[in-house]
């Protein structure tokens, strides 16, 4: 299938893109990576990137493992006070993103998008066997997603990012109708997402002169898991630190208007504002980070299921804008602690055994005649969300800092917190739901309320029919191995 008449040349850029980066790493290797000893000088270092006619060079341990890379970038950063005789180990960068050959290409283009490099380098049972650059993934005879990254950065006004949203919509549908895999579409649009949020919230920064107040803005619920798709409202909060002694109650006065701002400007572009205020112009969710502190543990010490699951949703943080490391600093802390309390845990997977797949006995599915929608499933609380319930619980029980579904399913896997084969079979449950449901969602003229992640199973194919109900019994089966590990 073509991308449709409509799709922009960026789009349909994008999309060819899409099919490139399916591939694994190993695919894209060419020769040999340039390297160095860590002995080698920043003089002997540049030489050797002259005569190999390369921007960089890697530097490798006697087991060629990398431990540092030396660019242009770092070389024009440290004149003219650069010492060429100096070491090289004395200038790189240390600890260099890498990924194993197998990996996708599209993982690496996330990590050059989202930290903003240029080079990954890939391994072999971390041995160094070639560097993957922006280059490779992004032709310069394209636009692609750097250009369209690149646009929203550039933006000034809130108008401006609005036409870049419909356009990340746009983008999407476009991925859905030619097939692109639901977690690398879930991904990218969450990643955009991301970019066109930070920008709202740096436009909005320099019309408030408020400092001396370190802030972070912090991404709840599907968009903390990094789970988008085109129906997806609000679910946000800020945690802040004041560095002159000021009241939290001072400081929220500050960052409330801030905040509204904010949570407009992302209505205005197309992420509806939360329904439950689950927002950060909420002044019960723009917290200090001791007040932080005392209502995650007052969730911890709520037996209510009611409370754990609206309590959920601000479980999946993470750092959006602002200073990262408060985030990180407050995931570490609620990590500790949640290990530490068998009984919220045992709650936490009772509440994740209330949406029970939608299976019946003696026909294929249990439907519910919802307004406007008769003999319909809700993909999104009987089929994602039994997934994203339980990956939740794992996740915390074992310490686990993944946010994102797959990324906890497969970790839990790693630790032993469940069977790898499970794992891996429930990530592939997980993942056709998310497949149909963005089909469906594709589809849908207007995305709001339940309708969006309503299907009929009645008018999916056969296929699709049979295989969705294969997901669902596994979600059963993950449930019940849940029910079974706390005794439920």
């Amino acid at each position: 299938m073509s991308p449709p008449e409509a799709a922009s040349p960026i789009e349909r850029r994008l999309l060819a893109e899409q099919q490139t980066l399916g591939q694994p790493l190993r695919s894209l290797l060419r020769g040999q990576p340039v390297t160095c000893d860590e002995s080698c000088t920043v003089r002997a270092a540049l030489r050797r990137m002259n005569e190999a006619h390369v921007g960089g060079i890697v530097i490798v341990d006697a087991q060629q493992r990398p431990t540092g890379i030396f660019t242009e970038r770092d070389l024009l950063r440290g004149m003219p006070d650069l010492d060429l005789d100096a070491p090289v180990t004395a200038v790189m960068v240390r600890e260099p993103l890498t990924l194993p050959a197998h990996t996708p290409s599209y993982e690496a283009a996330l990590l050059m998008v989202e930290h903003r490099i240029r080079h990954v380098l890939v391994t072999e049972e971390e041995r160094l066997v070639g560097v993957v650059s922006e280059r490779a993934l992004f032709s310069l005879q394209r636009l692609g997603l750097g250009e369209l990254t690149m646009e929203i950065r550039l933006a000034r006004d809130i108008d401006g990012l609005a036409q870049l949203a419909e356009r990340v919509r746009r983008l999407t549908r476009t991925m859905v109708e030619e097939g692109v895999a639901a977690e690398r579409v879930t991904l990218f649009v969450s990643v955009l997402n991301d970019r066109i949020s930070e920008r709202i919230i740096e436009v909005a920064r320099k019309r408030h002169g408020w400092d001396r107040i370190g802030w972070c803005w912090l991404a709840f619920g599907s968009e903390g898991r990094l789970e988008q798709t085109f129906a997806t409202d609000q679910d946000n909060g800020l945690l802040f630190v004041a560095h002159d002694g000021r009241k939290p109650a001072e400081v929220r006065a500050v960052l409330l208007p801030f905040a509204r701002e904010v949570n407009e400007a992302l209505d205005a572009c197309g992420f509806p504002l939360c329904k439950g205020n689950v927002m950060a112009s909420n002044p019960e969710l723009c917290l200090s980070f001791e007040e932080w502190q005392a209502k995650l543990s007052g969730w911890l010490e709520n037996s209510e299921p009611k409370a754990l699951l609206d309590a959920s949703i601000v479980f999946d943080f993470r750092a959006l804008s602002g200073d990262a490391r408060l985030a990180a600093d407050l995931r570490q802390w609620f990590l500790s602690v949640t290990r530490k309390r068998p009984n919220f845990l045992r709650l936490l997977a009772d509440t994740a055994l209330q949406a029970k797949p939608p299976l019946a006995r003696w026909k294929d599915f249990v439907t519910e005649d919802a307004p406007g929608a008769p003999g319909t499933i809700n993909l999104k609380m009987y089929g994602v969300r039994p997934f994203v319930d339980a990956a939740r619980v794992y996740s915390l029980a074992h310490g686990l800092p993944q946010t994102n579904t797959v990324e906890r399913l497969r970790a839990a896997g790693a630790a032993g917190a469940l069977p790898a084969e499970e794992a891996r079979a429930m990530l592939a449950a997980f993942l056709l739901i998310q497949r149909i449901r963005l089909q469906h969602q594709a589809t849908q003229p207007v995305l709001d309320g339940d309708l969006p992640n309503r299907i009929d199973p009645k008018q999916l194919n056969e296929l699709d029919r049979r295989a969705l109900k294969e997901a669902f019994k596994l979600s059963r089966d993950l449930q019940s191995r849940l029910a079974m590990d706390y005794q439920l």
